[in-house]
């Protein structure tokens, strides 16, 4: 079913993508520029930058707690889009989507919002806070301004997943089970059915996300859709070398490589 190229061309494939999330600023921006660096190593293909907020509907507690930490140390939607060209500067050259809920967008308007993605080479945008019969106007500026508008579909958009779809650009994020994100320990035959029926009305890429805590879940949804998107557990590694990380050891920089590359060989 796959009939575009996403990412104008800079998505060397199709099938078998591993899309990480992190929060931008999380402990700090310079390291949030070593964890995407790592996990370019470990085979990232897209990377979702996500902009912390203070009261984050699909966020689970482990990224909430993320989103604080970053808050913290004053990060924002400008200063996680700015962070993008520091990202290409280290060496990160995979496609970068913002991830962002939609009142700091509204906050900021939309016009220098979609300025800032264009003038800080961000290549994709996905909030998952704006209804999709809401989404026209946000939909096209991102159609002009050469921007990915990613689109989401949940169980509870089965009735609307044609609709979704036929405007879907760079990928489609499909979620897994009904809820806020976070780790969970398996996945049910009604998740496995929901992504088939995306899959086959999809034009791009149809990449699964919301509870992927494991190898075992990684296998399985790349036999059933054509990637994977990892956040919490990701969060989780840094969170557990959080204290060494911080202090700049490299040895725990080194550990949170091997274990990402662990989760998705």
């Amino acid at each position: 079913m796959l009939t575009q190229t996403p990412f104008q061309g800079k998505l060397t494939k199709t099938k078998d993508l591993f899309i990480p999330f992190v929060v931008a600023g999380d402990p700090n921006p310079e390291l949030t520029i070593q964890f995407a660096l790592k996990l370019q190593k470990a085979g990232a293909d897209i990377l979702e930058l996500g902009v912390p907020y203070s009261d984050p509907l699909a966020d689970g507690p482990t990224i909430q707690r993320a989103a604080q930490r970053s808050l913290k140390n004053g990060m924002s939607l400008t200063a996680a889009i700015e962070l993008v060209p520091k990202l290409r500067e280290a060496g990160v050259d995979i496609p970068v989507v913002i991830f962002t809920y939609y009142n700091p967008v509204l906050q900021l308007g939309y016009d220098r919002f979609f300025e800032m993605l264009e003038e800080n080479g961000a290549e994709g945008v996905l909030i998952p806070d704006l209804p999709y019969e809401e989404s026209e106007e946000i939909r096209g500026l991102a159609e002009e301004k050469g921007v990915e508008f990613i689109s989401l579909v949940a169980p509870n958009s089965d009735a609307r997943i044609k609709q979704i779809t036929e405007h879907a650009k760079g990928f489609v994020y499909c979620v897994s089970s009904l809820g806020v994100t976070g780790e969970r320990n398996d996945m049910s035959a009604e998740a496995l059915s929901f992504i088939k029926k995306v899959k086959e009305h999809s034009k791009v890429p149809v990449a699964v996300g919301f509870g992927i805590s494991t190898n075992e879940h990684v296998k399985l949804v790349r036999e059933h859709s054509d990637g994977v998107i990892i956040g919490s557990k990701i969060i989780r590694i840094i969170e557990d070398n959080l204290e060494d990380l911080e202090k700049g050891n490299e040895e725990a920089i080194e550990r949170f490589y091997q274990e990402v590359h662990e989760l998705v060989r």
